[in-house]
């Protein structure tokens, strides 16, 4: 299907440099363009024009050789203005304006404060924030009637009146009859929720933080792009440890329009780690999980298949508020678990996976998913069909496609600052070497992020998954809490601490095992389970910015703990790791502050 991984590598490379050049400029590189169209010159709008509501025509002047003197309770007593003239009743008083950029083109003022788009920060205001945020904002009452504004000479419009009719609010982020120009007019979606609170598949993340991406418009196409890309040195000690030099790196492109009523969106995520990492993965002391030619993986993170996602999802709105939403994928992510790893902002610096991660969200790269759910600004309620079986060794090509296992999921965003998910599932033959086995599978999870000053965001992730195979007895638990803050634009910390029960079996002790010395040790029952744990912090310095990307300099050190029983197999109770890395990924754009001058009217966001 595939010539070789080395040229599947150099395909990878022309994709991300081209998805690189499509990308948009920096957000400071945006505003400076925009301030400096605002200096060269301005058009003038009507500061009092009604915005959002239907208006009303204008009684023509009354053809007479006399001017009337106007009734009290009349126009004039409205307005307080005095009766024009005949000679002058053609001609009428300019409104007050305010300055507005040439060539940008006119929309009316969304219906509901949660739908205005900010242009100018690179940010799509939310409106769990945007009701409170423009209580502040003083606006002129609109006149009781007017007819139409004209207005010649503006690029863009379809002629010289500007329609009265109020946006549609049943197309989020779109004014109706006039078409999208920007980026950031399509990152508000059906029911009002924004693209960015999405994370792996069809999870969210809280609306607060976000995660480091680029973007720009193709014509009625939005293309967002995104990935990381890590170069490291890889040591884990003791009697089951090793050490590799390697990258671990993926890259993600998503294109988005508005089609038949709703919003498309074709998307793919691209992974080298078969290349970079090998097929048999990196070291990581006390990791399980899948397999290779033919014997299960232990102390080792499995690669990701080069064909981590290939699919697309419709969503489309119900009513007002209400959305419903379909996804498919030839290899994509079920409404099981939480947001993967690699998408949590909590985890999104941090180069090694969870030892939990078989028991919370390994099933993100499944080959076969078809996902229906329905939705509002607060919460989404979804179920799946999908392949239960873990992908196999060969990982450049798709595996059979089969919908065999099945998935629910309810996510609630209460606030800007939180996510709740928990979700179930039935896996049918999961392990390729065990396939007789099925296993059921809960996972609930709490994502918490919030704003560190100007430049940094501090997002936390609290997640417990357990498994119950159909061979076994009881269910394994697994416990994770991690966090990152982004300090500012220069510093970032991250950690993570778990607590795991895994069988011998998984951790390949049901057999007798030669230390490196020469030792023979015997085996465990299969089924006999142990409680094993692990301690992470990492530091990352940016030591470059481009125009697109920055590079970050970055160490982790983890510390294991395992039981007494174990410690002649790995040589310690406290075997240790580390990874010494450079990190590559778009630069990171935070929503602290925001402000949009209008000729005068101002709005202010601040730190929530």
């Amino acid at each position: 299907m595939l010539s070789s991984p080395r040229s599947i590598a150099g395909g990878f490379g022309l994709a991300l440099a081209i998805s690189v050049t499509l990308a948009d400029r920096p957000l400071s590189a945006q505003t400076a363009t925009q301030d400096t169209a605002n200096k060269k010159g301005t058009i003038q709008m009507p500061m009092n024009m009604p915005m959002g509501k239907k208006t009303q025509k204008t009684k023509p002047a009354p053809k007479t050789t006399k001017a009337k003197k106007p009734a009290a309770d009349k126009t004039t007593a409205k307005t307080g203005k005095k009766s024009t003239p005949v000679g002058t009743a053609k001609k009428r008083a300019a409104p007050k304006s305010m300055p507005m950029p040439l060539g940008a083109e006119l929309h009316h003022a969304p219906t509901k404060a949660e739908q205005m788009p900010m242009a100018e920060t690179g940010r799509t205001m939310h409106g769990d924030s945007a009701h409170q945020e423009m209580s502040g904002m003083k606006m002129q009452p609109a006149p009781a009637k007017i007819d139409s504004m004209k207005m010649p000479g503006m690029p863009g419009m379809p002629g010289p009146e500007m329609p009265t009719k109020p946006a549609n609010s049943t197309q989020p982020g779109m004014l109706s009859g006039m078409k999208l120009h920007s980026a950031e007019d399509m990152m508000i979606g059906p029911a009002g929720v924004s693209m960015e609170r999405m994370g792996s598949g069809t999870t969210w993340i809280p609306d607060a933080v976000t995660l480091p991406s680029r973007r720009r418009m193709i014509g009625d196409w939005m293309i967002m792009a995104h990935g990381f890309v890590f170069a490291e040195y890889d040591k884990q000690s003791g009697e089951r440890g090793d050490d590799q030099f390697g990258s671990l790196n993926w890259g993600m492109l998503m294109a988005t329009r508005d089609i038949a009523g709703g919003r498309f969106q074709a998307r793919t995520m691209l992974s080298l780690d078969p290349f970079t990492v090998t097929k048999r993965g990196y070291p990581l002391l006390l990791q399980t999980g899948e397999a290779y030619k033919g014997q299960p993986l232990h102390d080792r993170q499995h690669p990701h298949d080069f064909w981590m996602e290939l699919g697309a999802l419709y969503q489309r709105e119900i009513s007002k508020g209400l959305a419903w939403s379909v996804y498919a994928a030839p290899s994509g992510e079920p409404a099981l678990g939480p947001v993967a790893f690699m998408h949590r902002p909590s985890a999104m610096d941090n180069p090694s996976a969870p030892l939990t991660h078989h028991w919370q969200d390994a099933t993100h790269v499944s080959f076969g998913v078809l996902t229906g759910g329905v939705y509002s600004r607060k919460w989404q309620l979804e179920s799946s069909v999908f392949n239960g079986r873990e992908p196999d060794d060969n990982r450049w090509n798709f595996d059979p496609i089969k919908l065999d296992s099945y998935s629910g999921r309810l996510t609630v965003n209460p606030t800007a600052h939180w996510s709740l998910a928990a979700g179930y599932g039935y896996l049918k033959s999961p392990e390729q070497l065990n396939p007789n086995e099925s296993m059921h599978r809960i996972t609930a999870s709490a994502l918490h992020g919030a704003r560190l000053r100007a430049d940094g965001q501090w997002a936390s992730t609290f997640i417990w998954g357990a498994n119950k195979h159909s061979t076994q007895p009881g269910w394994s638990n697994g416990f994770l809490a991690e966090s990152e803050a982004i300090l500012d634009k220069y510093n970032a910390l991250f950690g993570r601490t778990e607590l795991v029960q895994k069988s011998a079996g998984e951790l390949v002790l049901d057999n007798p095992v030669v230390t490196r010395g020469g030792a023979m040790l015997p085996g465990f029952p299969a089924g006999q389970s142990f409680n094993v744990g692990a301690l992470q912090l990492g530091y990352i310095r940016e030591v470059a910015r481009m125009h697109w990307a920055t590079m970050g300099l970055g160490a982790a050190g983890t510390l294991n703990f395992v039981p007494a029983s174990l410690e002649p197999y790995y040589g310690s109770r406290n075997p240790a790791g580390i990874f010494v890395f450079v990190r590559m990924r778009p630069f990171h754009s935070t929503r602290s502050t925001m402000r949009t001058n209008m000729g005068g009217m101002q709005m202010k966001q601040d730190d929530e």
